[in-house]
């Protein structure tokens, strides 16, 4: 294929590079400990009311690494961080990366099925796990690779009198620490102490060495790990930085670039959009640990000035029906950053009204570490498409040859930059499935570009179903379904919802004709993470085919509900 016209480029906002040069920095150890250094004596996390410096982040994450090398861990074993957002999260994530290992960042609602797998096909042999989902681990612990378990105390790093307050409450209050028994693990206070006393050595890391090992839902029901090099999310940030600057000008002299961190750090979205980039410019990131609990962020942010705030859809409108919306102070905002899903056009027009901050969203997935486009920052005017190429990006619509198709023609939207992810771990045919021979990622969503070079969703070429931002594959939940005795078929869709975008829906064929909805939703919460589950449930005496017997999701999710 050859390289797409970048006619897009004349869209730009004045000022904006078309290329950004990632040479500036070795890998995202080196940025980190740039930010240390020059930023020591700033504020760079706040969680639960507690401030944490720069210089409190290097030198806790150089202890948390020293101790990992101590374990005798191989140059780029993989370490996986099963936590919400807490202060231990930055911590520990930078004392990995520094230490010469890859991060495998894990959903802390996984299921026991779903943990043992990620955890298996990472190869990971040490996990940082929260004290609340420690009993999933115990579940799988025997069938996994692990050999390093370090339990975290949402008090942790939260100062003595306040840790013991916020420990008692989750535990014996609030019960939110169920029990469980791992002999051999280490407390994260134990593992930071011990480490202390020993002397990080630094690694030699450089741009083509595995950061992180991004899981994201498979097409054949079976989640896969995006391989993000240092080279990948150095330059995805710089593309963020680059692209946000008309935004960031904004920010008066004298204010510390402050980010709202509601998305969970886990997310790519985040992980890029917010602590990456918050080093890479000085900023301070206020930790949200839980942003369905509406009141207690608000709290958080009561009294707090704040310039950017990422999000999906979903939270946005969330905030705008909550009427402590009131109280929150946004005339220091200066970028909401809306991506995972689709924006609605009344979502952005009531959230520019309330708060005088346009919603400026973005595109991009897991594979692309993420950002791949975005709509300029500096207007206000909501366009309904996912903006154009960021820096050193070029977007191909492609048909079904893989053959680039004529401005405001549908096609795959395919991605090429040096963000794009080096492939699937240990999945070379899954790679080669996605990949075009000179470098384009091969989305699976459907789009037109327009003449201005902005790009707008129409489709997916995939069943995939994305609910609040994040990605479910229908194999996935039907493979759920089918191991249940009184399954005979089944088939998942993607519904409209008005709080998530989609959700979750599936026709099911009883093989057992006294099995009910709710059963089938009980036994699925055991073995799915909260956004893979069913919301609905139809049964049905048959299920559209095509002439080879392939369940016809698209007749599904069309169809009108019938009774079996």
């Amino acid at each position: 294929m050859a390289g797409a016209e970048r006619y897009w480029l004349k869209s730009y906002p004045p000022d904006i590079p078309a290329q950004i040069d990632i040479d500036g920095y070795r890998s995202l150890a080196h940025l980190l400990e740039e930010a240390f250094e020059r930023y020591a004596q700033r504020p760079a996390y706040r969680g639960f009311g507690v401030e944490m410096r720069y210089a409190e982040l290097d030198r806790r994450s150089a202890a948390i690494g020293a101790w990992l090398q101590a374990q005798g861990l191989a140059r780029g074993a993989r370490v996986a961080i099963m936590l919400p957002n807490v202060l231990q999260y930055p911590v520990i994530m930078a004392g990995v990366l520094r230490a010469g290992y890859a991060v495998v960042n894990v959903n802390p609602q996984y299921t026991p099925r779903e943990l043992e797998h990620q955890l298996n096909d990472s190869g990971a042999e040490a996990i940082f796990i929260l004290e609340n989902f420690a009993h999933t681990l115990q579940a799988v612990a025997a069938r996994v690779p692990v050999r390093h378990v370090v339990v975290c105390a949402l008090g942790d790093l939260l100062g003595a009198a306040k840790g013991r307050v916020v420990n008692f409450v989750v535990r014996h209050v609030k019960r939110l620490v169920p029990p469980f028994a791992l002999p051999d693990a280490v407390g994260f206070k134990r593992a930071l102490a011990l480490g202390a006393g020993m002397r990080l050595a630094p690694p030699q890391i450089g741009h083509d060495d595995v950061a992180f090992l991004q899981y994201t839902g498979g097409t054949t029901g079976v989640a896969k790990g995006a391989i993000l090099l240092h080279r990948n999310l150095l330059a995805n940030v710089l593309q963020g930085e680059a692209w946000y600057l008309p935004a960031l000008r904004r920010v008066p002299p004298g204010e510390q670039p402050t980010t709202v961190v509601a998305l969970p750090l886990y997310h790519v979205f985040a992980l890029t959009s917010c602590a990456l980039l918050a080093a890479r410019t000085g900023g301070r990131c206020i930790l949200i640990p839980n942003p369905r609990d509406l009141p207690a962020m608000v709290a958080e942010l009561r009294g707090q000035s704040f310039h950017v705030l990422p999000a999906v859809n979903t939270l946005f409108n969330a905030l705008l029906n909550y009427p402590g919306l009131a109280q929150l102070d946004f005339s220091h905002l200066v970028l909401s950053l809306a991506g995972g899903m689709a924006v609605q056009k009344a979502v952005a027009e009531r959230w520019l009204a309330a708060t005088g901050s346009p919603l400026c969203e973005g595109y991009g997935l897991s594979e692309t570490s993420p950002g791949a486009t975005c709509n300029r920052v500096d207007t206000d005017r909501y366009t309904g498409t996912i903006g154009l190429p960021l820096p050193s990006t070029e977007i191909a619509i492609l048909d079904d040859e893989g053959r680039p198709v004529a401005p405001g023609t549908p096609g795959e939207i395919a991605v090429r930059g040096p963000q794009v992810m080096a492939g699937y771990w240990q999945r070379p045919d899954e790679t080669a499935s996605v990949m075009t021979a000179d470098g384009y990622f091969r989305t699976g969503d459907i789009g037109i570009m327009d003449g201005e070079g902005y790009t707008r969703i129409v489709d997916r070429k995939k069943d995939m179903i994305i609910v609040s931002g994040f990605k479910v594959f229908p194999n996935e939940v039907e493979d759920v379904l089918m191991s249940h005795p009184g399954v005979l078929e089944c088939a998942a869709v993607g519904v409209p919802d008005s709080h998530s975008g989609e959700a979750v829906k599936v026709f099911v064929v009883r093989r057992d004709p006294t099995l009910t909805e709710s059963a089938l939703i009980a036994f699925c919460s055991q073995r799915l993470t909260g956004f893979k589950r069913p919301r609905q449930v139809e049964f049905r005496s048959d299920l559209p085919k095509s002439n080879v017997g392939k369940v016809l999701r698209r007749e599904l999710r069309d169809a009108k509900p019938v009774t079996a």
